[in-house]
């Protein structure tokens, strides 16, 4: 996580001043609800209260802990510090340091996705209003990187909608996968602290107990999170190479806005770069490396080790706030997008009429050819376009074998564009409904 890919908002949950305010708030409600019955005496947990609009003094707390080698500990005695220590004897009863680091890390991990959320509704507005823009702006389709038949650059953008709003679902399902807390003590057994503690310190908070905890919150619950932000990178990943294809010289159907001011290249001035889909697809793979370190955090020893815990630490805010900035430096791509319809149909005109080779082959077979034939027949056509940039109608209509199978109205009637974009509308239904 460094400054240049950060936004200040999704920053600030990964704060140090955040992380402590949280942590105080769950000691508080933790206070809060055992004077409710009767553990504690209710004015212990009204002074810890008295501290809420106290700004931990983090500087002060790595002092603490330099000495106590334990974080929740230095935490708990600069609380005193504030609170008084006869006031504070009650905070942390029958809890575990867990308790702690796991609820306010799935507050954290629920903030993030808030945020992460606001950012896909964006940019899914944002590629919805370029499907409906450029619905029927025709261009070729590729694969293997070669032109195959005419689609739509609204389909392609349509196409990316559809994929960012299955990511948005996933996004939905692990927000609600991981926003669990466990204030269940030692081992999670309860032994030492009513659940009934449990359960209103994750109401507070906005989340509902674990189930069943061990003296940590499982960490497949956390897999499946950042498994789903490497998902929504890949997606990232895959707009952004989209772009980049369509940006290079020689095919050049849509590009990144280039700004008054700005410069491709310190060597040479013509340069207009996609430097932005670059960043992105780098990017994504930093989001991506995140996945394995959370998927080997599942396996922990028995009821508790700490093997998972400096895996959390660096990539709970990097994923995190690498995602924000890539998804709204995605959006602002989509938004500004330079799309050129003529540099599209000039390349799908490169080989005159190619990307028709299969719908005369169809209409051979239709009309009595046997498929082998139909399939020599259109090829050795085809082969003379690719090799010499001819015009594919006319050396069809000069073919008599084809002219004496389809005719010439046949032939003819075979190069109308309006063919591969007649179900377009019920594509976008599909897509974004009626």
């Amino acid at each position: 996580m460094i400054p240049r890919y950060s936004r200040p908002e999704m920053v600030a949950i990964w704060s140090p001043e955040t992380k402590f305010k949280i942590w105080y708030e769950i000691e508080a409600h933790a206070c809060e609800a055992m004077a409710n019955i009767g553990v504690i005496p209710r004015e212990n947990a009204d002074a810890v209260w008295k501290a809420k609009d106290v700004e931990f003094d983090v500087a002060r707390i790595d002092e603490i802990e330099a000495v106590t080698k334990h974080d929740v500990i230095a935490f708990l005695t600069h609380l005193a510090e504030h609170v008084g220590s006869e006031e504070a004897r009650f905070v942390h009863q029958g809890m575990t340091s867990s308790d702690v680091l796991d609820t306010c890390l799935n507050v954290q991990l629920v903030r993030s996705a808030d945020i992460l959320i606001k950012d896909m509704e964006a940019l899914l507005a944002a590629l919805k209003k370029r499907a409906l823009e450029h619905k029927d702006t025709v261009r070729v389709g590729r694969s293997h990187g070669i032109h195959a038949e005419p689609t739509t650059m609204g389909l392609t953008f349509a196409r990316f909608y559809a994929e960012m709003d299955r990511n948005m679902a996933r996004l939905k399902l692990a927000r609600a996968e991981i926003a669990t807390g466990a204030i269940s003590g030692a081992v999670g057994t309860f032994a030492n602290i009513d659940p009934a503690i449990e359960e209103h310190v994750c109401a507070e908070l906005g989340l509902t107990p674990e189930p069943i905890s061990t003296q940590v919150i499982p960490r497949d619950r956390h897999a499946m999170f950042f498994a789903t932000l490497g998902v929504i990178a890949s997606s990232i990943e895959n707009v952004a190479t989209e772009i980049r294809h369509m940006q290079r010289t020689e095919v050049l159907e849509g590009a990144e806005f280039f700004s008054m001011g700005q410069k491709g290249s310190s060597a040479m001035p013509h340069k207009k770069n996609p430097v932005l889909t670059e960043n992105l697809t780098g990017l994504a793979r930093l989001v991506r490396s995140a996945v394995i370190p959370a998927l080997e955090n599942v396996a922990l020893w028995h009821e508790r080790d700490i093997s998972h815990s400096s895996v959390e630490r660096a990539i709970g805010p990097d994923c995190c706030v690498t995602l924000d900035f890539a998804l709204a430096r995605l959006t602002g791509v989509i938004d500004k997008m330079l799309v050129f319809p003529e540099n599209m149909l000039d390349n799908m005109n490169k080989f005159p009429g190619l990307v028709m080779s299969q719908r005369v082959l169809l209409a051979l077979t239709q009309a009595g050819v046997s498929r082998e034939d139909a399939y020599s027949m259109v090829q050795r056509n085809a082969l003379k376009v690719w090799e010499e940039r001819l015009d594919f109608r006319e050396l069809l209509l000069a073919d008599a074998d084809v002219v004496a199978a389809l005719g010439t109205e046949g032939v003819e009637e075979k190069f109308n564009m309006d063919y591969h974009t007649k179900h377009v509308d019920t594509i976008f239904k599909r897509v974004f409904g009626a």
